[in-house]
């Protein structure tokens, strides 16, 4: 059957997640449909109703608290970089720095990085290491900063996880800590999950001994 005749769905299932495996990925690191916001809050009236979820196609995580990649997705009717500029509003929401668009015939790749754009085929879809080690370059990554990075957040099971916003403060935060940063400023909402955010970067910075200053955490 030709491609435009498939649709998105077909082309996720027959095309984009193939290629993603083959590259290297496995089910683990690979989020589909990942939905990251409730829905904005729409008020008529006396009757108040949530709008459309935001929800990117696919994410790709290196490790749990470090996604790496977003994929948007199309039927073969659109060009192959149609989802590109949704790609990079929902990367820069989620603060992921690769992005990719692709309908079936192979991948458009935007590098929120360095601004570059590249086409790729479909058996050219970069491993998780490939574009780690790459991501590793584009930041300016030293051994020490990347121990700070891959440290796994505290877990308590069965408890709360850090929404997508508040994985984005722990990571921000724990990499300016890791680059040697002496003061900081962490602003959140009250509430139980500024416990989490300022617990996840306490436990981190104290799991790497001799890389980090000492800090002082203050909740007001």
């Amino acid at each position: 059957m030709p491609l435009r005749h498939l649709s998105e769905k077909d082309i996720k299932v027959r095309y984009i997640t193939p290629a993603i495996t083959q590259a290297g990925w496995s089910l683990k690191q690979i989020r589909l449909e990942y939905a990251f916001t409730a829905g904005r809050i729409i008020l008529r009236g006396q009757m108040t109703f949530r709008g459309k979820q935001k929800r990117a196609d696919y994410v790709l995580f290196y490790k749990n608290n470090l996604p790496l990649a977003i994929i948007e997705a199309k039927d073969n009717n659109h060009p192959i970089g149609a989802g590109l500029q949704q790609g990079i509003e929902y990367a820069q929401a989620l603060d992921i720095k690769y992005v990719y668009s692709s309908n079936g015939d192979g991948f458009v790749e935007q590098n929120l990085l360095t601004g570059e754009v590249s086409n790729l085929n479909l058996d050219e879809f970069p491993s998780p290491e490939e574009l780690y080690t790459r991501y590793k370059i584009d930041k300016g990554i030293d051994e020490a900063e990347e121990r700070v990075m891959l440290e796994p957040y505290y877990y308590v099971p069965n408890y709360k996880t850090p929404r997508y916003y508040q994985r984005v403060a722990i990571n921000r935060t724990v990499d300016a800590v890791a680059k040697g940063r002496d003061r900081l400023i962490l602003v959140s909402a009250t509430g139980e999950r500024v416990i989490i955010v300022m617990g996840a970067v306490c436990v981190i910075k104290s799991r790497v001994s001799g890389t980090l200053n000492k800090y002082i955490s203050c909740i007001a």
